[in-house]
């Protein structure tokens, strides 16, 4: 009798700890959102006083989003991502479909034709590539590594390349790269050849540079070795971005204090908005953004590492790599370490679709790491018996 209540009770607590999902992670996304409201609130509300709404409307937006994206990292979360390769395709092509729309009936802003009005919805269809994408390249490679393929090229290599190509056609540099790169980490974590990476690098790099590039990309480049060169043009945004660092100094100047969001520095609450929180909450703020997006990175590879299933595995690391990559380039460009891009920093920067998809991947990778943890108490108990 004993021997069973025991049992009993080890049950329980296995099925307890099997809805552990990994804190740590949970705790650095939740750090981040919040911290990204506030910096929206703040870096926004000048733009909006001048253009006569409510200072709080990017900040009110924003907050649906967030509150949208929370719900659908829950039901992720608990969600078995196992069967989500179920719904791979139909999901590739509905984010083919957006583009394709985006193309036709989308919205321009500064000459860029990225964003989608459905009713009252403003989306941004490139952000749903990064899920897609990762979804398609772990379920072709979780079996084997091996790159020719006719059935990869079907289901995955083609839906890819129409992404691509849609993207491309925005244009969406910056997005085209990341989901290039994150591509070739997934294709390395299954095994793949580097001589195929190596091949396809030494092909695309020189065909980019060429002909890929328009005339403003290629000015971005000279741009960030010498942006002096050009203070009221070219070179405006990176050197008032420095400017704000500048002025922040060890501990800032104090939330909401910044001056730089006032008048000079563009895109304040978006694409600089690491700027405007290194002017208020200065080099400790920003160190410890750093901090939460290299806790994310670590625990995303942890959960990938432990996870017993080639196709968590992939999916892990894809997911992990897309939303730290994407948030350290933005530092990067903020900063002046890479030329100016128009990606924005996941959980911070304003952008509904942007914070919606990365909690969703959030809630994915919360799901593997419970059916790790899953994982190792049934293991643990195999051995006891």
């Amino acid at each position: 009798m004993s021997y069973q209540n025991n049992n009993q009770k080890s049950e329980t607590k296995d099925v307890t700890l099997s809805m552990q999902a990994d804190r740590p992670l949970l705790i650095a996304v939740v750090f981040l959102v919040v911290i990204g409201l506030m910096s929206i609130f703040s870096a926004s509300a000048p733009k909006c006083i001048e253009m006569g709404v409510n200072p709080a409307r990017f900040f009110i937006q924003q907050l649906a989003f967030v509150i949208a994206g929370f719900f659908a990292m829950r039901y992720l979360s608990n969600f078995d991502y196992k069967r989500l390769m179920t719904y791979t395709l139909p999901f590739a092509f509905v984010v083919i479909i957006m583009l394709i729309l985006v193309k036709v009936a989308g919205v321009s802003v500064n000459g860029a034709q990225r964003w989608l009005n459905i009713g009252p919805l403003n989306m941004q269809p490139s952000e749903f590539a990064k899920p897609a994408v990762v979804m398609l390249l772990s379920a072709v490679f979780y079996r084997n590594a091996n790159l020719i393929d006719q059935n990869k090229f079907i289901f995955a290599y083609l839906p890819i390349l129409l992404m691509l190509a849609f993207i491309y056609m925005q244009p969406n540099l910056s997005m085209l790269i990341l989901l290039l790169l994150t591509s070739v980490s997934i294709f390395v974590c299954a095994g793949g050849e580097w001589k195929y990476i190596l091949w396809g690098g030494c092909a695309f790099v020189p065909i980019l540079l060429l002909k890929g590039l328009r005339g403003y990309q290629s000015s971005r480049l000279v741009t960030w070795l010498h942006p002096e060169a050009d203070p009221l043009g070219a070179g405006y945004n990176v050197l008032q971005s420095l400017i704000a660092f500048a002025s922040g100094g060890l501990f800032g100047v104090g939330y909401g204090s910044s001056k730089q969001k006032l008048a000079w520095l563009p895109e304040a609450h978006t694409d600089f908005i690491y700027a405007v929180i290194g002017e208020e909450l200065g080099f400790i703020g920003c160190l410890f953004i750093i901090v939460l997006f290299w806790t994310i990175l670590q625990r995303g590879f942890n959960i990938a590492i432990k996870c017993q299933d080639m196709y968590g595995k992939l999916m892990a690391l894809g997911l992990t790599f897309s939303i730290c990559f994407q948030g350290f380039l933005n530092m990067w460009v903020a900063s002046s370490f890479t030329p100016a891009t128009g990606v924005p920093m996941p959980f911070i920067s304003y952008g509904g679709s942007s914070v919606f998809v990365s909690l969703c991947m959030v809630g994915i990778l919360l799901n593997i790491s419970k059916d790790n943890v899953k994982s190792m108490r049934n293991y643990t108990n195999v051995r006891n018996i």
